[in-house]
């Protein structure tokens, strides 16, 4: 008699299969954003050391480094980029307040705020609330901090959960869809990959950008403890 194919133990170990790409690939983008975002920090440090005071040799350090990291790494350095990330140091000149959670596209909003109290908020609020890129900025612009300072304490859930319906998170929302992964993928200015080009150029790269990093890396080893405290300073 002809055994009926039992489909259950060939999707058992499809699932098992799956999460292990999942997890794989989780930490691969978590990897290369935290990569990302310390080289920028460290870039930033450079720049600003080298430059002290002096703002007309600034404006030619930061056009000699575009020209020259443009040749050789690709579109990423623009004369803007480099002063972001200038600008990114200087917000954030203690590298362990960095938090792993946020990418470079979320502090390129951050360091645009002047008051570090208010910037503070929004990155300890991004990463309490998981905000993707488009949250955070809808967030920032809609005055959410202020808002929050000045709603009483029984709307204040209100207020917070507001986002979701506003700006609801998609999948294109991921750290794969950065436009800023892409550059510092070296993908040869290309913007069309499908995501999973991305993912396998996320693979090829990561052992060398840890490498590259190496003990540079290690100390702007990011913490997570701008999560800590949250309720006790957020309005």
């Amino acid at each position: 008699m002809e055994q009926l194919y039992d489909p259950a133990p060939d999707e058992a170990v499809y699932q098992s299969v799956r999460v292990t790409l999942e997890s794989a690939r989780s930490k691969a983008a978590a990897a290369v954003n935290d990569a990302m975002v310390s080289a920028y920090w460290e870039i930033g440090r450079h720049i600003a050391e080298a430059q002290g005071d002096r703002a007309e040799y600034g404006k030619h350090l930061m056009a000699y480094l575009s020209e020259r990291l443009t040749a050789e790494f690709g579109k990423g350095f623009t004369e803007r980029n480099l002063q972001a990330m200038r600008q990114f140091y200087m917000a954030f000149p203690i590298p362990h307040t960095l938090c792993a959670e946020l990418s470079w596209s979320h502090y390129r909003l951050i360091i645009r705020i002047e008051d570090p109290e208010k910037r503070n908020f929004y990155v300890r609020s991004a990463v309490e609330e998981r905000w993707t890129v488009r949250q955070l900025d809808r967030q920032i612009h809609s005055f959410y901090y202020e808002r929050l300072l000045a709603t009483r304490t029984k709307g204040k859930d209100k207020v917070r959960q507001e986002i979701q319906q506003l700006e609801p998170p998609t999948k294109a929302d991921g750290i794969l869809k950065d436009p800023y992964v892409l550059d510092f993928l070296d993908l040869n200015g290309t913007s069309d990959y499908l995501e999973t080009d991305l993912e396998q150029a996320l693979m090829d790269k990561l052992q060398q950008f840890l490498l590259e990093l190496g003990s540079d890396r290690a100390q702007v080893n990011r913490c997570r403890r701008c999560k800590s405290n949250r309720k006790d300073s957020l309005p």
